[in-house]
C-alpha cells in the first residue's frame, strides 16, 4: 500500500469520522483497482482507468468505486501529493421509487398475527416497531431496553456510528410492554429468539416476508412514504430516517410529487374542467 492511500485512509477515518465498515470499503475498491491495474493509482492515466472501471457492468457498484477514486485523488491534490485534478463522472442510474407498503396494508398482515403466544406477541410488536420507528433493520435488531426513554427512541446503533433520537408511537411502545411482560426470560435486548440469543437478520426476514410478504427494509420505506404523503417536510424526514445527506431522502420526492398531483385533481375545481 503506498504511503499516499495510508494517508488517505488516515484521514477517511479520523478526520471525517467515517465508520470503520466505511474505510474499509474505501481501501478494499482502491486496492482492488490496483490489483486489477498493477499499477499505484497516482500512476494511472484517466484512460486506463476508465477503461479497467468499464469492466463493471452494474452501475451502482461503478459509481461506488468512482466515489472511491475521486475522493481519493481530490485528498492527493489538496496535500499536494499530486497535481491530477480528474474528476470522473458517476453512471447515470434510473430513479426508482422505492416498494413500500400502505397503513392499511401492515394492518391486514398484523391481523394474520397470533399474540397469545409470546412469540406472536413479539412478531406484532417488531413489525410495529419498525413501521413506526423507520429504524434500519440493524438499528432495531441492537435495540435495548434503556434505548426507549418514555416516547422517544435513542438509535445507538445507526449507520455511520452517530445517535439520533426519533419520536416512537405508544401503540408500538404498548406492544413491546405486552411482548416482554410475556417473554419467559429477561435480557438487556428487546428482539430475542427461543433460545434467548438477539433475533437474527434473518429471522427478522422471515417474519416480515411470513404476515406481510416483504423485507424489514421495506417497513422503513413505508414510513417514510407514510411522512411524505402526509406533509412532512423532507429535512424532517432525513433527521428521521438518519440520512447524512438529503440526497439520499430525495428519492421520496417522487412519492410527494404524486401525492400533490392527486390532491390537486381531487380537490381542485379546475381538474375536471373542459372547453
Amino acid at each position: 500500500m503506498s504511503n499516499e492511500l495510508e494517508a488517505f485512509l488516515e484521514y477517511i477515518s479520523v478526520t471525517r469520522a467515517l465508520s470503520s465498515k466505511s474505510v474499509e470499503a474505501y481501501k478494499s475498491d482502491l486496492l482492488q483497482i490496483e490489483a486489477q491495474t498493477g499499477s499505484k493509482l497516482l500512476c494511472l492515466n484517466s484512460e486506463k482507468l476508465l477503461s479497467v472501471l468499464s469492466n463493471y457492468s452494474n452501475k451502482r457498484t461503478l459509481n461506488r468505486k468512482l466515489s472511491a477514486v475521486n475522493a481519493f485523488f481530490d485528498f492527493c491534490y489538496k496535500q499536494h501529493f499530486s497535481e491530477k485534478t480528474d474528476k470522473f463522472k458517476f453512471a447515470k442510474i434510473p430513479k426508482l421509487l422505492p416498494k413500500f407498503l400502505s397503513y392499511e396494508e401492515v394492518k391486514r398482515g398484523l391481523l394474520l398475527i397470533d399474540r397469545t403466544t409470546w412469540i406472536g406477541a413479539r412478531d406484532y410488536a417488531l413489525i410495529l416497531f419498525l413501521y413506526a420507528s423507520g429504524t434500519r433493520i440493524s438499528e432495531c435488531l441492537a435495540l435495548r431496553g434503556e434505548d426507549i426513554e418514555g416516547e422517544w427512541l435513542h438509535v445507538l446503533h445507526a449507520k455511520g456510528e452517530k445517535e439520533r433520537i426519533v419520536p416512537l408511537a405508544k401503540v408500538a411502545i404498548k406492544a413491546i410492554e405486552v411482548y416482554k411482560s410475556m417473554m419467559p426470560f429477561e435480557s438487556e435486548y428487546i428482539w430475542l429468539n427461543y433460545q434467548k440469543n438477539v433475533l437474527s437478520r434473518i429471522s427478522a426476514y422471515k417474519i416480515t416476508q411470513k404476515y406481510l410478504g416483504i423485507s424489514p427494509h421495506i417497513l422503513r420505506h413505508s414510513y417514510a412514504t407514510s411522512l411524505i404523503t402526509g406533509g412532512a417536510d423532507l429535512r424532517v424526514v432525513q433527521e428521521l430516517l438518519g440520512h447524512s445527506s438529503l440526497v439520499s431522502t430525495q428519492i421520496y420526492t417522487h412519492i410527494q410529487k404524486e401525492n400533490l398531483k392527486e390532491t390537486l385533481e381531487a380537490y381542485h375545481p379546475m381538474s375536471n374542467f373542459h372547453n
